[in-house]
């Protein structure tokens, strides 16, 4: 038996909770992964999964084979990176959640790094809200301000640039609000990251406030927010990568610009520094540089490696 192959089937049989799935993402048939795996479990004398005619779970024996497997794998392709005749090769997938803004901002850029890896897939999975990296399978993820996790590392990319907006066709009934007082009588529209729907923070570089906002409608997607918004149905604080164009065009009104909403650092986590694979650290360093060709979101540290 190719334990490492094996573990490999095992740690996607797992992320996906299907045999059909993972057999689909490793391209083998559905009864080779279930053979791989009860070889796998045969090895080790372990049970790992619960099967069932409709559902797989992961036995106390397999959540807890989970890390040690990822390390082995994540050895012996830090091993054939480092032995490679013809130098590294990037190959496999690589699991990147983001906020849905800059997801729809790196699909338009992702070509690029495909096309120079042939060997290299990157699954992006829109999310406004942390996830749980180890449990979900994810590789790298963008978190907005400040990352408290201490089991994490982080990098800080960039800033995020926000608009507090609105649509003409709302502005014809509602006076632009022109001072921070004003917003909260505004029908609002709030996307809830981070379980956060009504406070908006706003800062002008010296001085810094937090509005408390009574919204009429609350989106888990910021990208819901923006189409709500462009309809005419209220006031918005959205990403640039999302409102610039219908800034420059009209469609939306930028308001209170000499007051904007705060930039928020972004920050990349993973896992752990010790043996990342060259697929996941090609994917952040080319996340990194994506960010940093954007002015409003590059910065003199994008660098920087945040103390946790």
């Amino acid at each position: 038996m190719d334990i490492v192959s094996a573990l490999r089937t095992f740690l996607r049989v797992a992320e996906t909770r299907s045999f059909s799935a993972a057999a689909a993402d490793l391209g083998l048939t559905q009864p080779a992964v279930s053979r791989q795996v009860s070889s796998l479990e045969a090895h080790l004398n372990l049970r790992l999964l619960h099967r069932t005619t409709s559902a797989i779970a992961l036995t106390a024996e397999g959540e807890r084979t989970i890390p040690m497997a990822l390390k082995v794998i994540e050895a012996v392709e830090a091993l054939g990176e480092g032995n490679s005749s013809e130098g590294p090769t990037v190959s496999g997938k690589v699991r990147l959640s983001l906020p849905a803004p800059l997801g729809l901002y790196m699909s338009e850029r992702i070509n690029a790094l495909l096309s120079g890896h042939p060997g290299l897939s990157v699954e992006l999975i829109f999310r406004e809200e942390a996830s749980d990296m180890v449990e979900e399978g994810i590789d790298l993820e963008v978190r907005l301000g400040q990352v408290n996790d201490n089991s994490l590392i982080c990098r800080r990319i960039g800033w995020t640039t926000a608009y507090l907006v609105a649509a003409p066709s709302y502005l014809e009934t509602r006076r632009a609000p022109e001072t921070l007082s004003e917003i909260g009588s505004h029908d609002c529209i709030c996307y809830s990251r981070a379980g956060d729907k009504k406070t908006w923070s706003f800062s002008n570089g010296a001085d810094e406030e937090r509005l408390q906002i009574s919204p009429r409608l609350i989106a888990n997607n910021s990208v819901a927010v923006h189409r709500a918004a462009l309809a005419g149905s209220g006031v918005a604080v959205l990403s640039h990568i999302l409102v610039g164009p219908d800034i420059q065009c009209g469609r939306l009104v930028q308001l209170m610009p000499d007051f904007p909403p705060t930039r928020l650092p972004i920050n990349v986590v993973y896992l752990s520094r010790r043996n990342m694979p060259l697929r996941v650290r090609t994917v952040l360093d080319f996340l990194a540089e994506a960010v940093r060709d954007d002015p409003l979101m590059a910065s003199l540290d994008d660098a920087e490696q945040i103390p946790q």
